[in-house]
């Protein structure tokens, strides 16, 4: 049974930083491109960065670019998403979600069918 589980989200002040972890048991990440969304109260659920096995590329969206890092260990099978400078504009649920490929797609990656298996989420909340 394949199982993707998110953690490490939190209530932060803005300008802080925390560190999203995505662990997958039922399949391996190291022949999956891996990605990270996310969904805002009221509004659609978007594409925030993914990573490359095979390729070694990684996709940001320019929201988060400078601010966050996606990084994988597939010794531990998990993806990590380091994100910094919080801003309150970033508060929301946050998923992660395997391709059926090892790679992520060049100009789809951001796109939710592209994925097959998805965590639950974790709530990040940035707030004073």
């Amino acid at each position: 049974q394949v199982r993707l589980v998110e953690s490490g989200g939190a209530l932060v002040q803005p300008g802080g930083s925390l560190r999203l972890s995505c662990t997958a048991s039922g399949l391996m990440v190291n022949y999956r491109a891996v990605g990270w969304f996310r969904q805002a109260p009221g509004k659609e659920r978007e594409g925030v960065s993914c990573t490359s096995s095979n390729d070694g590329k990684i996709y940001y969206e320019d929201f988060v670019k400078g601010r966050f890092t996606i990084s994988r260990d597939n010794a531990k099978n998990t993806v990590f998403l380091q994100m910094n400078n919080l801003k309150p504009e970033d508060t929301a649920v946050y998923y992660c979600a395997t391709t059926r490929g090892p790679d992520c797609s060049r100009s789809y990656w951001f796109v939710e069918h592209e994925y097959d298996w998805w965590g639950q989420g974790t709530q990040v909340t940035v707030s004073s």
